[in-house]
Protein backbone atom coordinates (compact mmCIF):
# COMPACT_ATOMS: atom_id res chain seq x y z
CA UNK A 1 0.00 0.00 0.00
CA UNK A 2 1.27 3.41 -0.92
CA UNK A 3 1.69 6.10 1.75
CA UNK A 4 -0.63 8.86 1.98
CA UNK A 5 0.08 11.41 -0.12
CA UNK A 6 -0.81 14.10 2.79
CA UNK A 7 2.66 12.08 4.42
CA UNK A 8 4.42 15.18 1.94
CA UNK A 9 3.07 17.70 4.68
CA UNK A 10 5.83 16.49 7.51
CA UNK A 11 8.63 16.18 4.69
CA UNK A 12 10.58 18.80 2.47
CA UNK A 13 11.87 18.99 -0.54
CA UNK A 14 14.45 21.65 0.62
CA UNK A 15 15.13 18.62 3.54
CA UNK A 16 18.86 16.74 2.31
CA UNK A 17 18.52 13.29 1.16
CA UNK A 18 20.89 12.41 3.61
CA UNK A 19 18.88 13.85 6.62
CA UNK A 20 18.34 10.80 9.19
CA UNK A 21 14.87 9.51 9.70
CA UNK A 22 14.84 10.05 12.79
CA UNK A 23 17.64 12.04 15.14
CA UNK A 24 16.99 13.26 18.82
CA UNK A 25 20.37 15.68 20.35
CA UNK A 26 20.48 16.58 23.85
CA UNK A 27 17.39 15.52 24.18
CA UNK A 28 16.22 16.15 27.83
CA UNK A 29 12.23 15.72 29.15
CA UNK A 30 10.69 16.12 32.37
CA UNK A 31 6.82 15.44 33.55
CA UNK A 32 4.79 18.11 34.91
CA UNK A 33 5.84 19.02 38.78
CA UNK A 34 9.10 16.63 37.97
CA UNK A 35 12.16 18.05 38.47
CA UNK A 36 14.11 14.61 37.55
CA UNK A 37 14.78 14.72 34.01
CA UNK A 38 13.08 11.16 33.03
CA UNK A 39 15.37 11.68 29.53
CA UNK A 40 18.50 13.06 30.44
CA UNK A 41 20.36 14.36 27.48
CA UNK A 42 19.89 11.88 25.02
CA UNK A 43 21.33 11.57 21.53
CA UNK A 44 20.64 9.26 19.01
CA UNK A 45 20.21 8.65 15.50
CA UNK A 46 18.23 6.00 13.24
CA UNK A 47 18.17 5.90 9.51
CA UNK A 48 15.53 4.64 7.51
CA UNK A 49 15.15 0.96 7.07
CA UNK A 50 17.45 0.66 10.45
CA UNK A 51 16.39 -1.58 13.19
CA UNK A 52 16.98 0.13 16.46
CA UNK A 53 16.36 -2.11 19.92
CA UNK A 54 15.99 0.21 23.44
CA UNK A 55 16.96 -1.47 26.00
CA UNK A 56 16.88 -1.08 29.92
CA UNK A 57 15.03 -1.54 33.31
CA UNK A 58 11.86 -0.10 34.12
CA UNK A 59 10.85 3.31 34.51
CA UNK A 60 14.95 4.24 33.00
CA UNK A 61 13.15 6.12 30.56
CA UNK A 62 12.56 4.03 27.63
CA UNK A 63 8.72 4.86 26.65
CA UNK A 64 9.10 7.84 27.92
CA UNK A 65 11.81 8.94 24.47
CA UNK A 66 9.24 7.08 22.18
CA UNK A 67 6.28 9.38 23.54
CA UNK A 68 8.44 12.18 23.10
CA UNK A 69 9.62 11.62 19.89
CA UNK A 70 5.50 11.80 18.63
CA UNK A 71 4.65 14.59 21.54
CA UNK A 72 2.44 12.35 23.11
CA UNK A 73 3.07 13.65 26.71
CA UNK A 74 1.25 16.04 28.63
CA UNK A 75 1.67 19.84 27.27
CA UNK A 76 3.15 21.13 30.43
CA UNK A 77 5.91 18.71 30.28
CA UNK A 78 9.74 19.95 30.02
CA UNK A 79 11.28 19.50 26.61
CA UNK A 80 14.62 20.57 25.72
CA UNK A 81 16.89 19.25 22.43
CA UNK A 82 16.35 18.83 19.38
CA UNK A 83 14.55 15.99 17.62
CA UNK A 84 13.77 16.05 14.17
CA UNK A 85 12.14 13.86 11.54
CA UNK A 86 13.55 13.64 7.80
CA UNK A 87 15.47 16.81 8.59
CA UNK A 88 12.40 17.99 10.12
CA UNK A 89 12.18 19.13 13.55
CA UNK A 90 9.25 17.50 15.10
CA UNK A 91 9.04 19.88 17.90
CA UNK A 92 7.58 22.71 15.09
CA UNK A 93 4.59 20.75 13.73
CA UNK A 94 1.81 22.87 13.42
CA UNK A 95 -1.34 21.25 14.81
CA UNK A 96 -2.45 19.25 11.30
CA UNK A 97 0.66 18.44 10.31
CA UNK A 98 1.04 16.86 13.87
CA UNK A 99 -2.01 14.80 13.20
CA UNK A 100 -0.44 13.36 9.92
CA UNK A 101 2.75 12.48 11.58
CA UNK A 102 1.14 10.28 13.78
CA UNK A 103 0.07 7.51 11.91
CA UNK A 104 0.49 8.49 8.59
CA UNK A 105 4.75 8.63 8.99
CA UNK A 106 5.26 7.13 12.66
CA UNK A 107 3.32 4.78 14.27
CA UNK A 108 3.32 3.65 17.70
CA UNK A 109 2.35 0.06 19.42
CA UNK A 110 1.54 0.73 22.55
CA UNK A 111 2.42 -1.62 25.78
CA UNK A 112 -0.84 -1.75 27.07
CA UNK A 113 -3.23 -2.54 23.87
CA UNK A 114 -6.26 -1.40 25.89
CA UNK A 115 -4.94 2.16 25.65
CA UNK A 116 -5.52 2.23 21.88
CA UNK A 117 -8.85 0.12 22.02
CA UNK A 118 -12.23 1.48 22.43
CA UNK A 119 -14.40 -0.52 24.40
CA UNK A 120 -17.44 0.13 22.39
CA UNK A 121 -16.17 -0.29 18.95
CA UNK A 122 -15.61 -3.75 17.24
CA UNK A 123 -11.88 -4.71 16.20
CA UNK A 124 -13.07 -3.70 12.86
CA UNK A 125 -14.39 -0.38 13.11
CA UNK A 126 -10.99 -0.11 14.64
CA UNK A 127 -9.16 -0.48 11.34
CA UNK A 128 -11.83 1.24 8.87
CA UNK A 129 -12.29 4.09 11.26
CA UNK A 130 -8.16 4.91 11.61
CA UNK A 131 -8.09 4.10 7.62
CA UNK A 132 -10.49 6.50 6.81
CA UNK A 133 -9.52 8.99 8.96
CA UNK A 134 -5.87 9.46 6.96
CA UNK A 135 -7.14 7.92 3.69
CA UNK A 136 -10.46 9.89 2.80
CA UNK A 137 -9.50 8.54 -0.67
CA UNK A 138 -10.59 5.56 0.32
CA UNK A 139 -14.50 4.16 0.64
CA UNK A 140 -15.65 1.80 3.45
CA UNK A 141 -14.88 -1.33 1.10
CA UNK A 142 -11.24 -0.63 0.11
CA UNK A 143 -10.33 -0.06 3.89
CA UNK A 144 -11.97 -3.03 4.76
CA UNK A 145 -9.85 -5.00 2.20
CA UNK A 146 -6.94 -3.60 3.33
CA UNK A 147 -7.60 -4.00 7.16
CA UNK A 148 -8.56 -7.64 6.44
CA UNK A 149 -5.40 -8.11 4.59
CA UNK A 150 -3.38 -6.37 7.76
CA UNK A 151 -5.08 -8.32 10.27
CA UNK A 152 -4.34 -11.43 8.78
CA UNK A 153 -0.53 -10.77 9.10
CA UNK A 154 -0.86 -10.74 12.95
CA UNK A 155 -3.30 -14.07 12.85
CA UNK A 156 -6.24 -12.73 13.19
CA UNK A 157 -8.71 -14.47 11.04
CA UNK A 158 -11.52 -12.57 9.40
CA UNK A 159 -14.44 -14.00 10.85
CA UNK A 160 -13.58 -11.85 14.62
CA UNK A 161 -13.98 -8.77 12.53
CA UNK A 162 -17.20 -7.78 14.24
CA UNK A 163 -16.06 -8.76 17.42
CA UNK A 164 -15.07 -6.33 20.36
CA UNK A 165 -11.96 -5.72 22.65
CA UNK A 166 -12.98 -7.30 25.33
CA UNK A 167 -13.81 -10.33 23.92
CA UNK A 168 -10.20 -11.09 22.72
CA UNK A 169 -7.81 -12.35 25.41
CA UNK A 170 -4.70 -9.99 26.17
CA UNK A 171 -2.35 -11.19 23.33
CA UNK A 172 -4.89 -10.96 20.81
CA UNK A 173 -5.22 -7.58 21.99
CA UNK A 174 -2.28 -6.73 21.42
CA UNK A 175 -1.84 -8.24 17.91
CA UNK A 176 -4.61 -6.08 17.11
CA UNK A 177 -2.98 -2.80 17.95
CA UNK A 178 0.24 -3.81 16.07
CA UNK A 179 -2.16 -4.08 12.95
CA UNK A 180 -3.48 -0.53 13.44
CA UNK A 181 0.17 0.58 13.60
CA UNK A 182 0.70 -0.91 10.18
CA UNK A 183 -2.53 -0.31 8.78
CA UNK A 184 -1.17 3.33 7.30
CA UNK A 185 2.04 1.77 5.85
CA UNK A 186 4.44 3.99 8.23
CA UNK A 187 7.77 5.16 7.96
CA UNK A 188 8.68 4.16 11.43
CA UNK A 189 7.28 2.16 14.11
CA UNK A 190 8.05 2.78 17.71
CA UNK A 191 7.03 -0.63 19.13
CA UNK A 192 7.20 -0.49 23.29
CA UNK A 193 6.69 -3.91 24.54
CA UNK A 194 4.92 -4.77 21.57
CA UNK A 195 5.39 -8.77 22.21
CA UNK A 196 4.83 -8.67 26.23
CA UNK A 197 1.88 -10.59 26.12
CA UNK A 198 2.17 -12.97 23.19
CA UNK A 199 3.76 -16.42 23.44
CA UNK A 200 7.17 -17.24 21.66
CA UNK A 201 6.23 -18.52 18.43
CA UNK A 202 3.41 -15.58 17.73
CA UNK A 203 6.09 -13.38 18.55
CA UNK A 204 8.68 -14.60 16.49
CA UNK A 205 5.82 -14.31 13.24
CA UNK A 206 5.20 -10.47 14.74
CA UNK A 207 8.91 -9.57 15.02
CA UNK A 208 10.28 -11.43 11.78
CA UNK A 209 6.98 -9.91 9.61
CA UNK A 210 8.04 -6.61 11.45
CA UNK A 211 11.23 -7.11 10.25
CA UNK A 212 10.48 -7.75 7.42
CA UNK A 213 8.69 -4.73 6.43
CA UNK A 214 11.66 -2.95 7.36
CA UNK A 215 13.54 -4.14 4.91
CA UNK A 216 11.11 -4.20 1.94
CA UNK A 217 9.70 -0.98 2.62
CA UNK A 218 12.71 0.56 4.13
CA UNK A 219 10.66 1.39 7.13
CA UNK A 220 12.62 2.25 10.66
CA UNK A 221 11.82 0.44 13.57
CA UNK A 222 12.41 1.27 17.39
CA UNK A 223 12.10 -1.60 19.44
CA UNK A 224 11.61 -0.60 22.89
CA UNK A 225 11.74 -3.79 25.26
CA UNK A 226 13.09 -5.65 28.12
CA UNK A 227 14.44 -8.77 26.29
CA UNK A 228 17.80 -8.94 25.27
CA UNK A 229 17.15 -11.91 23.57
CA UNK A 230 14.19 -10.54 21.53
CA UNK A 231 16.03 -7.37 20.72
CA UNK A 232 19.41 -9.09 19.98
CA UNK A 233 17.55 -11.24 17.19
CA UNK A 234 15.78 -8.77 15.52
CA UNK A 235 17.90 -5.15 15.25
CA UNK A 236 20.84 -4.03 14.03
CA UNK A 237 22.29 -1.99 16.86
CA UNK A 238 21.13 -1.66 20.62
CA UNK A 239 21.08 1.19 22.71
CA UNK A 240 20.96 1.07 26.25
CA UNK A 241 19.47 3.42 28.82
CA UNK A 242 19.64 3.45 32.77
CA UNK A 243 18.64 6.31 34.89
CA UNK A 244 17.61 8.43 31.96
CA UNK A 245 20.67 8.45 30.22
CA UNK A 246 21.94 6.20 27.18
CA UNK A 247 24.98 4.29 28.46
CA UNK A 248 25.98 2.42 25.59
CA UNK A 249 24.81 2.21 21.79
CA UNK A 250 26.40 -0.11 19.34
CA UNK A 251 25.95 -2.44 16.81
CA UNK A 252 24.04 -5.59 18.24
CA UNK A 253 27.03 -8.00 18.31
CA UNK A 254 29.76 -5.78 19.59
CA UNK A 255 27.27 -4.90 22.98
CA UNK A 256 26.19 -8.41 23.19
CA UNK A 257 30.07 -9.90 23.25
CA UNK A 258 32.03 -6.82 24.37
CA UNK A 259 29.37 -4.59 26.66
CA UNK A 260 31.35 -1.72 27.90
CA UNK A 261 28.68 -0.36 30.54
CA UNK A 262 28.65 -2.15 34.12
CA UNK A 263 24.67 -1.71 33.83
CA UNK A 264 25.31 -3.37 30.17
CA UNK A 265 27.47 -6.13 31.72
CA UNK A 266 24.71 -6.67 34.66
CA UNK A 267 21.68 -7.20 32.24
CA UNK A 268 23.43 -9.46 29.96
CA UNK A 269 24.81 -11.62 33.06
CA UNK A 270 21.43 -11.42 34.41
CA UNK A 271 20.15 -12.80 30.74
CA UNK A 272 22.57 -15.76 31.09
CA UNK A 273 21.72 -16.76 34.29
CA UNK A 274 18.07 -16.96 33.63
CA UNK A 275 18.47 -18.91 30.65
CA UNK A 276 21.12 -21.30 31.52
CA UNK A 277 19.44 -22.07 34.95
CA UNK A 278 17.11 -24.94 35.53
CA UNK A 279 14.27 -24.94 37.77
CA UNK A 280 15.45 -23.62 41.58
CA UNK A 281 12.81 -26.10 43.39
CA UNK A 282 13.07 -29.62 43.85
CA UNK A 283 10.59 -31.57 42.56
CA UNK A 284 7.79 -32.08 44.53
CA UNK A 285 8.95 -36.02 45.49
CA UNK A 286 5.13 -37.01 47.81
CA UNK A 287 3.24 -35.61 45.32
CA UNK A 288 1.87 -39.15 44.27
CA UNK A 289 0.78 -39.38 48.03
CA UNK A 290 0.02 -36.27 48.78
CA UNK A 291 -3.31 -34.42 48.84
CA UNK A 292 -3.47 -31.94 46.34
CA UNK A 293 -4.20 -28.22 47.38
CA UNK A 294 -6.12 -27.49 44.18
CA UNK A 295 -7.85 -30.26 41.36
CA UNK A 296 -9.54 -29.41 38.29
CA UNK A 297 -11.94 -31.86 36.78
CA UNK A 298 -13.05 -31.77 33.63
CA UNK A 299 -13.02 -27.80 33.32
CA UNK A 300 -14.82 -26.83 30.35
CA UNK A 301 -15.94 -23.23 29.79
CA UNK A 302 -17.17 -22.20 26.36
CA UNK A 303 -18.43 -19.07 24.55
CA UNK A 304 -21.40 -18.49 22.41
CA UNK A 305 -21.14 -16.21 19.24
CA UNK A 306 -24.18 -14.26 18.31
CA UNK A 307 -25.79 -15.15 14.88
CA UNK A 308 -25.60 -12.25 12.67
CA UNK A 309 -28.95 -10.72 11.03
CA UNK A 310 -27.89 -12.19 7.08
CA UNK A 311 -27.14 -15.76 8.98
CA UNK A 312 -30.22 -15.24 10.89
CA UNK A 313 -32.67 -14.40 7.49
CA UNK A 314 -30.71 -17.60 5.92
CA UNK A 315 -31.81 -19.65 8.61
CA UNK A 316 -28.01 -20.61 9.13
CA UNK A 317 -26.64 -22.62 12.06
CA UNK A 318 -25.78 -20.70 14.38
CA UNK A 319 -21.61 -20.38 15.11
CA UNK A 320 -19.36 -22.92 16.92
CA UNK A 321 -19.29 -22.12 20.68
CA UNK A 322 -15.85 -20.69 21.21
CA UNK A 323 -13.78 -23.65 23.76
CA UNK A 324 -11.71 -21.15 25.33
CA UNK A 325 -10.92 -23.83 28.23
CA UNK A 326 -11.94 -27.46 27.23
CA UNK A 327 -12.05 -30.28 29.12
CA UNK A 328 -8.87 -29.13 31.62
CA UNK A 329 -8.22 -31.85 34.56
CA UNK A 330 -5.16 -31.01 36.58
CA UNK A 331 -3.99 -31.79 40.15
CA UNK A 332 -1.55 -28.79 42.01
CA UNK A 333 0.70 -30.28 45.44
CA UNK A 334 0.85 -27.89 48.33
CA UNK A 335 4.26 -25.57 48.04
CA UNK A 336 4.51 -26.79 44.43
CA UNK A 337 5.26 -24.14 41.41
CA UNK A 338 3.46 -25.38 38.71
CA UNK A 339 3.59 -23.75 35.13
CA UNK A 340 1.11 -22.66 32.58
CA UNK A 341 2.29 -22.42 29.06
CA UNK A 342 1.01 -21.60 25.30
CA UNK A 343 0.22 -19.30 22.85
CA UNK A 344 -2.18 -16.35 23.23
CA UNK A 345 -5.52 -16.79 23.58
CA UNK A 346 -5.23 -20.73 24.26
CA UNK A 347 -7.03 -20.25 27.70
CA UNK A 348 -4.34 -20.04 30.37
CA UNK A 349 -5.83 -16.76 31.67
CA UNK A 350 -9.01 -17.96 31.16
CA UNK A 351 -8.82 -21.03 33.36
CA UNK A 352 -6.94 -18.95 35.88
CA UNK A 353 -10.73 -16.48 36.56
CA UNK A 354 -12.60 -20.00 35.61
CA UNK A 355 -10.88 -21.46 38.65
CA UNK A 356 -11.86 -18.56 41.31
CA UNK A 357 -15.00 -17.87 39.79
CA UNK A 358 -14.50 -14.49 38.64
CA UNK A 359 -15.45 -16.35 34.78
CA UNK A 360 -18.62 -18.93 35.73
CA UNK A 361 -17.13 -22.23 34.31
CA UNK A 362 -19.70 -24.03 31.65
CA UNK A 363 -19.30 -27.26 33.44
CA UNK A 364 -16.80 -29.23 35.67
CA UNK A 365 -15.18 -29.43 39.45
CA UNK A 366 -12.68 -27.03 41.08
CA UNK A 367 -11.92 -28.40 44.52
CA UNK A 368 -9.59 -26.39 46.75
CA UNK A 369 -8.31 -27.41 49.69
CA UNK A 370 -11.21 -30.06 49.50
CA UNK A 371 -14.48 -27.71 48.92
CA UNK A 372 -15.74 -27.47 45.61
CA UNK A 373 -15.72 -23.73 44.36
CA UNK A 374 -18.55 -24.60 41.78
CA UNK A 375 -21.08 -25.33 44.71
CA UNK A 376 -20.42 -22.10 46.98
CA UNK A 377 -22.85 -19.53 47.08
CA UNK A 378 -21.21 -16.08 46.69
CA UNK A 379 -20.53 -14.94 50.33
CA UNK A 380 -19.05 -18.58 50.72
CA UNK A 381 -16.98 -18.00 47.63
CA UNK A 382 -15.34 -14.88 49.12
CA UNK A 383 -14.31 -16.31 52.19
CA UNK A 384 -12.65 -19.27 50.66
CA UNK A 385 -10.91 -16.52 47.92
CA UNK A 386 -8.91 -15.27 51.28
CA UNK A 387 -6.76 -18.43 50.84
CA UNK A 388 -6.26 -17.44 46.95
CA UNK A 389 -4.75 -13.99 45.28
CA UNK A 390 -3.97 -13.19 41.74
CA UNK A 391 -1.53 -11.64 40.10
CA UNK A 392 -2.96 -10.17 37.10
CA UNK A 393 -1.68 -9.61 33.53
CA UNK A 394 -1.63 -5.75 33.61
CA UNK A 395 -1.22 -4.39 36.81
CA UNK A 396 -3.10 -1.01 35.64
CA UNK A 397 -6.38 -2.65 35.20
CA UNK A 398 -5.87 -4.05 38.59
CA UNK A 399 -4.83 -0.86 40.80
CA UNK A 400 -7.52 2.05 41.63
CA UNK A 401 -5.91 5.25 39.63
CA UNK A 402 -7.79 7.58 42.76
CA UNK A 403 -6.19 5.39 45.72
CA UNK A 404 -2.43 5.36 46.73
CA UNK A 405 -0.24 2.72 46.59
CA UNK A 406 -0.08 2.23 50.29
CA UNK A 407 -3.78 2.18 50.12
CA UNK A 408 -3.86 -0.13 47.49
CA UNK A 409 -1.65 -2.98 48.91
CA UNK A 410 -3.83 -2.38 52.29
CA UNK A 411 -7.01 -3.01 50.55
CA UNK A 412 -7.07 -6.78 50.90
CA UNK A 413 -6.20 -6.64 54.49
CA UNK A 414 -9.52 -4.42 55.08
CA UNK A 415 -11.82 -5.88 53.16
CA UNK A 416 -11.28 -9.52 54.78
CA UNK A 417 -10.81 -7.84 58.22
CA UNK A 418 -7.18 -9.59 58.96
CA UNK A 419 -5.83 -6.02 60.43
CA UNK A 420 -7.08 -2.61 61.60
CA UNK A 421 -5.50 0.80 60.10
CA UNK A 422 -2.41 0.70 62.06
CA UNK A 423 -1.34 -2.89 61.53
CA UNK A 424 -2.41 -2.46 57.53
CA UNK A 425 0.31 0.02 57.57
CA UNK A 426 3.35 -1.39 59.01
CA UNK A 427 2.32 -4.61 56.69
CA UNK A 428 2.37 -2.63 53.70
CA UNK A 429 5.23 -0.97 54.25
CA UNK A 430 7.48 -4.24 54.99
CA UNK A 431 5.96 -5.74 51.82
CA UNK A 432 7.13 -2.69 49.95
CA UNK A 433 10.53 -3.04 51.02
CA UNK A 434 10.60 -6.77 50.30
CA UNK A 435 9.41 -5.97 46.88
CA UNK A 436 11.79 -3.11 46.54
CA UNK A 437 9.60 0.00 46.06
CA UNK A 438 12.03 2.00 47.78
CA UNK A 439 12.26 4.30 49.39
CA UNK A 440 8.99 3.15 51.07
CA UNK A 441 7.59 6.90 52.75
CA UNK A 442 8.13 8.18 49.07
CA UNK A 443 6.54 5.29 47.25
CA UNK A 444 3.61 4.73 49.44
CA UNK A 445 1.81 8.18 49.07
CA UNK A 446 1.93 8.25 45.30
CA UNK A 447 -0.44 7.16 43.01
CA UNK A 448 -0.19 4.23 40.00
CA UNK A 449 -0.19 6.73 37.88
CA UNK A 450 2.84 8.29 38.72
CA UNK A 451 5.33 4.94 38.22
CA UNK A 452 6.48 3.27 35.50
CA UNK A 453 4.21 -0.18 34.45
CA UNK A 454 6.71 -2.37 35.97
CA UNK A 455 6.90 -0.75 39.31
CA UNK A 456 3.03 -1.16 38.90
CA UNK A 457 3.59 -4.85 39.00
CA UNK A 458 5.07 -5.16 42.30
CA UNK A 459 2.03 -3.04 43.53
CA UNK A 460 0.52 -6.02 42.04
CA UNK A 461 2.92 -8.26 43.13
CA UNK A 462 2.29 -6.86 47.21
CA UNK A 463 -1.43 -6.53 46.82
CA UNK A 464 -1.41 -10.19 45.95
CA UNK A 465 1.01 -11.27 49.07
CA UNK A 466 -0.69 -9.02 51.86
CA UNK A 467 -3.12 -11.68 52.78
CA UNK A 468 -0.54 -14.31 53.30
CA UNK A 469 -2.31 -16.75 50.65
CA UNK A 470 -2.03 -20.35 50.34
CA UNK A 471 -2.46 -20.29 46.90
CA UNK A 472 -1.15 -17.55 44.39
CA UNK A 473 -2.31 -17.86 40.99
CA UNK A 474 0.16 -15.51 38.59
CA UNK A 475 -0.68 -14.50 35.57
CA UNK A 476 2.49 -13.41 33.58
CA UNK A 477 3.71 -11.75 36.77
CA UNK A 478 7.10 -10.26 35.41
CA UNK A 479 6.32 -9.92 31.73
CA UNK A 480 7.15 -6.08 32.10
CA UNK A 481 10.61 -6.11 33.80
CA UNK A 482 13.97 -6.66 32.74
CA UNK A 483 16.35 -9.60 33.14
CA UNK A 484 17.71 -7.68 35.85
CA UNK A 485 14.60 -6.88 37.91
CA UNK A 486 13.06 -10.01 36.36
CA UNK A 487 15.70 -12.39 38.39
CA UNK A 488 15.17 -10.14 41.40
CA UNK A 489 11.38 -10.89 41.65
CA UNK A 490 11.70 -14.57 40.63
CA UNK A 491 14.16 -14.73 43.55
CA UNK A 492 11.85 -12.66 46.24
CA UNK A 493 8.69 -14.88 45.30
CA UNK A 494 10.79 -18.05 45.42
CA UNK A 495 11.88 -16.69 49.17
CA UNK A 496 8.23 -15.50 49.90
CA UNK A 497 7.25 -18.68 48.76
CA UNK A 498 9.23 -21.07 51.38
CA UNK A 499 8.32 -18.49 54.20
CA UNK A 500 4.98 -17.98 53.71
CA UNK A 501 4.33 -21.38 52.98
CA UNK A 502 2.88 -20.60 49.35
CA UNK A 503 1.72 -22.42 46.23
CA UNK A 504 2.22 -21.06 42.87
CA UNK A 505 0.35 -22.01 39.57
CA UNK A 506 2.58 -19.74 37.43
CA UNK A 507 1.07 -18.51 34.10
CA UNK A 508 3.76 -17.29 31.28
CA UNK A 509 4.65 -16.99 27.77
CA UNK A 510 8.06 -17.12 28.79
CA UNK A 511 9.63 -20.34 28.26
CA UNK A 512 12.79 -19.27 30.05
CA UNK A 513 10.75 -18.15 33.04
CA UNK A 514 9.04 -21.13 33.44
CA UNK A 515 12.32 -23.42 33.71
CA UNK A 516 13.96 -20.77 35.88
CA UNK A 517 10.87 -21.19 38.35
CA UNK A 518 8.78 -24.31 38.07
CA UNK A 519 8.96 -27.85 39.52
CA UNK A 520 6.18 -28.88 36.60
CA UNK A 521 4.87 -27.40 33.22
CA UNK A 522 1.67 -27.55 31.81
CA UNK A 523 1.26 -26.71 28.00
CA UNK A 524 -1.74 -25.62 26.65
CA UNK A 525 -2.93 -25.13 22.70
CA UNK A 526 -6.63 -24.63 21.84
CA UNK A 527 -7.92 -24.21 25.00
CA UNK A 528 -6.43 -28.04 25.52
CA UNK A 529 -3.77 -29.79 27.82
CA UNK A 530 -1.44 -31.16 25.38
CA UNK A 531 1.74 -32.04 27.77
CA UNK A 532 2.72 -31.90 31.26
CA UNK A 533 5.40 -33.01 32.85
CA UNK A 534 8.15 -32.30 34.81
CA UNK A 535 10.47 -28.95 34.03
CA UNK A 536 13.64 -31.05 33.02
CA UNK A 537 11.17 -33.60 31.13
CA UNK A 538 9.37 -30.79 29.14
CA UNK A 539 12.65 -29.08 27.95
CA UNK A 540 14.85 -32.43 27.19
CA UNK A 541 12.25 -34.81 26.09
CA UNK A 542 8.70 -32.86 24.54
CA UNK A 543 7.04 -34.75 23.76
CA UNK A 544 3.82 -33.10 21.92
CA UNK A 545 4.81 -31.39 18.49
CA UNK A 546 3.32 -28.14 19.69
CA UNK A 547 5.61 -28.05 22.97
CA UNK A 548 8.63 -28.55 20.53
CA UNK A 549 7.66 -25.87 18.35
CA UNK A 550 7.38 -23.49 21.26
CA UNK A 551 10.82 -24.50 22.57
CA UNK A 552 12.14 -23.96 19.25
CA UNK A 553 11.10 -20.60 18.57
CA UNK A 554 12.07 -19.26 22.44
CA UNK A 555 14.35 -16.26 21.39
CA UNK A 556 18.08 -17.46 22.98
CA UNK A 557 20.61 -15.01 23.56
CA UNK A 558 23.01 -17.55 22.62
CA UNK A 559 20.31 -17.95 19.01
CA UNK A 560 20.30 -13.78 19.24
CA UNK A 561 24.23 -13.08 18.61
CA UNK A 562 25.84 -16.41 16.96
Amino acid sequence: MANSPNIAAVSSDAVSVAAPLFAVEDFRVAYPGQSVWAVDQVSLVLQAGEKLGLVGESGCGKSTLGRAAMRLLPSATRIEGQATFEGRSILEFSPDELRRFRGEAVSLIFQDPMTRLDPLMTIGDHCVETLLAHRPDLNKKQAKAIALDTLKTVNIPAERWQQYPHEFSGGMRQRVAIALALVLDPKLIVADEPTTSLDVTVSAQILTQLSELCDQRHMGLILISHDLALVGEYCDRIAVMYQGKIVEIGPTQAVFYNPQHPYTQSLLKSAHQLQAAGAQNSAIATQNTATPILSLKHITKHYSLEQGIIGKLLRQDPPAPIKAVDDISLDLYPGEILGLVGESGCGKSTLSRTLLRIVEPTSGQILFQGTDFTQLSRSDLQTQRRDIQMIFQDPHACLNPMMTIGRGIADPLLIHKLASPAEAEQKVKAMMTRVELTPVDDYYNRYPGDISGGQQQRVAIARALITNPKLVICDEPVSMLDASVQAQVLELMLDLKDELSLTYLFITHDLWVAKYLCDRIAVMNGGKLVEIGSTEQIFTAPAHPYTQSLLQAAPLLAKAVG
